[in-house]
Order: C-alpha cells, then sequence, then structure tokens
C-alpha cells in the first residue's frame, strides 16, 4: 500500500521529521518515505509549498548550506513555536486516529 499523503498532513509531518534534526527538503521526504516503511509518499509539489508556509509562520527557520561538492542547498530546522506546534497538532492527530479506530472496531470513544 503506497499513497500519497493528504495536504494537512503533510505540515505535520514534516515539523516531527524536524524535531529530530534539521534537513534539506529531499531528507525530509525521504525519512518520512523510510519511516513509514514506503506507505507514505511525499511529492515536491506537496513539500515545498509546506515548507514555505511553515516558515512563514514561523515554525520553522532556513539557512544556505555550502557543500564541498554540489550546489547549496537550503536546510530547515524547527523552531520553538515549531516544537509547540508539533506537540498540539500530534495530540489533535493521537484523538483524531483514536476516534476512528473506535468507529471502526465498533467501540465508543470517551473525551474529558
Amino acid at each position: 500500500m503506497t499513497r500519497d499523503l493528504p495536504r494537512g498532513d503533510v505540515p505535520t509531518l514534516i515539523l516531527a521529521v524536524l524535531a529530530r534534526a534539521p534537513a534539506h527538503g529531499y531528507a525530509i521526504a525521504r525519512a518520512i518515505e523510510q519511516e513509514s516503511a514506503s506507505v507514505l509518499q511525499l511529492r515536491e509539489g506537496s513539500l515545498y509549498p509546506a515548507l514555505r508556509l511553515l516558515e512563514q509562520q514561523g515554525l520553522i527557520v532556513s539557512n544556505w548550506e555550502t557543500q564541498e561538492r554540489g550546489p547549496a542547498r537550503r536546510v530547515y530546522a524547527l523552531t520553538d513555536e515549531g516544537r509547540a506546534a508539533l506537540a498540539t497538532r500530534a495530540d489533535e492527530w493521537h484523538a483524531y486516529a483514536a476516534a476512528v479506530a473506535a468507529v471502526l472496531g465498533g467501540r465508543r470513544v470517551s473525551y474529558g
């Protein structure tokens, strides 16, 4: 099973990858693919607009990194605001996933 990511999930997954370490765009996409056992695929058409939006929102910052070989590349890192946003988004995602699992399993979920 391989599927493209819904646009709404892309920013949260990017934040999760960057919470581990700064990375350039290609490395972010490959981390998502590898950590999902190739189930989730992140295309450039979704990745770079999401990175720009996260940067505009102040959740990530970027810097150009020069390499000994090859062209310079933009490396992204999480800000403190991004770390807080990731915690909130992760909580929301876990609640959503639990609700879906409950419906699929025929159990009622209670909150609060």
